[in-house]
């Protein structure tokens, strides 16, 4: 029967249908297609007028679960290398179902003491699985963008201070543009934090050595010095999307304490280099910056969305986001309250999926998950060498692999079309998923591998998919 009001009876029947759904899903998600070509039509189909009376739960979730192991793109499972993007590891998959259930306040003590204090507990476990200082402060936001903001929100208050001014109080007037350097690769969602900040995307000057965007610290070292003492923000990359590479972490830190400058290291995915002993001198020097970001739904493999921002003065996130109403709590309540020390004060119970996967697989479960991928990552550039049709752009520094189908005797006008079409068919196809960029100034493949469930199965059908696509590409445009 049709309800018009949501009703207790309702809830039984919902939890079974998606017990029963959940098991049936994640049997299947090695093997189906990362989409299916009729994916858009299914999502369309939901297209309707408001209902005038109500399906009821049970018959509305039938219909939500039937369409959208079509219409969904399965990011969960061990295929999808398009983004850095992790699936939810089974602890973290139970633990936000329970967030749903409790559904908790997470802005403060009083509204719900188990969600800060699982929250305050997995960031002092995430600073020592990342080996930063433990009385640096963070908070648990919604992925690295507004990470990415929470430390340059930091990173201004800090700037302001050096010259006088509480720029969260007072505003920018009368203080001169905020120089903020970086190399080329510094990621688009720093960029937009600095827009969103007031700071100005244009504030961003680029010091870089070559086409692939490699630092030019010589270059930023002489600019610093024409800034005779003036502060500075730094902006270092642990870990660029196109071929995963790292800017020079050590040296940046002493730049910064050599020129007044706040670095800022973003290290969303990058920052797992350090559970690796092979990898970890990519990010050595990381515990010298002055802030760090680092995202949950990436290498951590917990349910999107996550992210994580680390200070290393922990009163200017207070600075930065307090706020105050006679119905909160009071500034100087001594419990602790996250909707103060970050921009969201609605905030989900995110640490629930983060403490559990923390507790449940441990610092030896995160090692050995880097150190899986790191494996399959060699073994994916391993393939793209020994083929004649494949050329690698870069080395494999971590877990992404860049490379370009190149079969011979093209024009680079022409292998830039190729695999721009190649980017696309492989999306329009579905079985496996992995977009393009531009490295280099070459269209090119940029597979990253983050998802606990892939395996070297995986990455030998992917490859197969790139070369089967790419011979059919090269066929259709030239033959």
């Amino acid at each position: 029967m049709k309800t018009v009001y949501p009703d207790k009876s309702e809830l039984k029947e919902v939890i079974e249908i998606l017990a029963r759904e959940a098991i049936n899903y994640f049997d299947k998600i090695d093997d189906i297609p990362v989409r299916d070509a009729n994916a858009d039509s299914a999502a369309k189909s939901f297209i309707k007028p408001l209902p005038e009376k109500g399906e009821g739960a049970a018959e509305t979730l039938k219909l939500l679960i039937e369409k959208s192991l079509t219409a969904a793109v399965h990011s969960a499972g061990p295929r999808f290398f398009h983004f850095v993007v992790g699936g939810s590891t089974p602890a973290a998959f139970g633990a936000d179902w329970v967030t749903s259930l409790l559904d908790q306040i997470a802005y403060v003590w009083v509204t719900s003491p188990l969600s800060v204090r699982l929250e305050l507990l997995s960031l002092s476990w995430l600073k020592e699985l990342f080996m930063l200082p433990q009385h640096w402060g963070g908070i648990i936001t919604t992925g690295a963008t507004m990470a990415n903001f929470v430390c340059l929100a930091a990173a201004r208050e800090w700037w302001g201070e050096k010259l006088g001014k509480n720029i969260a109080e007072e505003g920018f007037s009368n203080l001169p543009p905020i120089p903020v350097l970086s190399g080329g690769h510094i990621h688009a969602s720093s960029i937009k934090a600095l827009a969103m900040l007031g700071i100005g995307r244009a504030s961003n000057k680029k010091f870089i050595a070559d086409s692939s965007g490699k630092l030019d610290l010589k270059s930023m070292e002489v600019y610093l010095q024409s800034l005779k003492g003036s502060p500075a923000i730094i902006i270092g990359m642990a870990g660029e999307p196109n071929a995963g590479d790292f800017d020079p972490l050590e040296q940046l830190a002493e730049l910064a304490k050599e020129y007044e400058a706040w670095l800022h290291v973003d290290g969303a995915f990058g920052l797992f280099a350090r559970l690796n002993s092979s990898t970890s001198h990519l990010a050595a020097g990381v515990e010298k910056a002055h802030s760090v970001t680092v995202d949950g739904h990436k290498w951590l493999n917990v349910p999107y969305d996550c992210g994580f921002a680390f200070v290393n003065e922990p009163r200017l996130l207070g600075k930065s986001f307090t706020y105050t109403a006679a119905y909160l709590p009071h500034p100087n309540d001594p419990n602790p309250n996250m909707g103060s020390i970050g921009p969201e004060s609605s905030r989900r119970a995110r640490s629930l999926s983060v403490w559990a996967t923390l507790n449940a697989y441990g610092r030896k479960g995160y090692q050995e998950m880097v150190e899986k991928h790191v494996a399959l990552a060699q073994k994916m550039a391993r393939l793209v060498d020994d083929s004649t049709k494949l050329e690698r752009l870069a080395d494999v520094h971590l877990n992404i692999v860049c490379f370009r189908y190149n079969p011979g005797d093209f024009s680079e006008t022409d292998l830039d079309k190729i695999n721009k079409q190649l980017g696309e068919a492989i999306l329009e196809d579905g079985r496996v998923y992995a977009g393009t960029t531009t490295y280099k100034n070459m269209i090119a493949l940029r597979p990253a591998i983050v998802n606990w469930r892939t395996t070297e199965k995986d990455i030998e059908y992917f490859i197969n998919i790139v070369l089967e696509l790419g011979n059919k590409v090269v066929k259709d445009l030239f033959n």
